[in-house]
């Protein structure tokens, strides 16, 4: 009983910040979606923590001259191939074989409006990272009151770490820009909201609305399709 209290208290303190960011919350055809999916949730929430550290040790490479970044990206890198750890893990005792799947079109959605020229391509990336992470967040907060013990409680651990990461990211944007970032948050906040309400012709961790939820099988579109 302590530790559901625990857990609930902790979840009540921490989401507050991540709604304020994100413009909208994830819909509940989503996540009865991937309440109806496990095995298609969890094989995109080790993709997605894979990418997550991809991402950071390729704008480690593309920006070796950003001190403090790349001290900011290494700890991310590390920490995200935990997570790709412990979801692997997981799987691993409910049956479930790892392989790749294709993503869906949210990050997509983002990326096609980063600036071109620097140092706005890096100010656009982090604030998108940004949203990505927060929308992470979010979505963990949501599903785990909704899933059994143990992968509720370890999507209520990672609450946290998604937070800082989030946090992480936005706060390196405003410290490499060379003028506020308010609009273009605003900017790709809209966008973030667009991303997540449009259908979507497969679910995915950060797929907006199932589209025509009873003719689509996840399990079908694999990246080797």
């Amino acid at each position: 009983m302590v530790r559901i209290i625990y857990r609930i208290q902790y979840m009540t303190m921490l989401i507050p910040e991540i709604e304020a960011f994100l413009q909208c919350q994830t819909p509940q055809s989503w996540i009865d979606w991937a309440l109806e999916h496990p095995e298609e949730l969890l094989l995109d929430h080790a993709n997605c923590e894979k990418k997550a550290a991809g991402t950071a040790l390729t704008l480690m490479f593309r920006y070796p001259e950003r001190e403090e970044l790349l001290q900011h990206l290494s700890r991310l890198a590390r920490e995200e191939l935990r997570h790709f750890e412990q979801v692997t893990a997981i799987m691993k005792k409910r049956g479930i074989r790892y392989r790749q799947i294709t993503a869906s079109s949210y990050a997509q959605r983002l990326h096609k409006h980063t600036a071109k020229q620097e140092p706005e391509k890096l100010i656009d990336s982090l604030i998108i990272l940004a949203f990505i992470e927060a929308r992470s967040c979010e979505r963990f907060y949501r599903l785990a009151p909704h899933l059994d013990e143990e992968l509720g409680r370890f999507y209520t651990s990672l609450l946290k770490s998604e937070a800082r990461h989030f946090e992480g990211y936005l706060r390196m944007a405003e410290r490499y820009a060379k003028q506020p970032i308010t609009e273009r948050v605003a900017f790709f906040a809209e966008v973030e909201r667009e991303a997540i309400l449009t259908e979507d012709e497969v679910f995915r961790f950060h797929s907006g609305v199932p589209k025509a939820q009873h003719d689509l099988n996840p399990a079908v579109a694999t990246a080797d399709a």
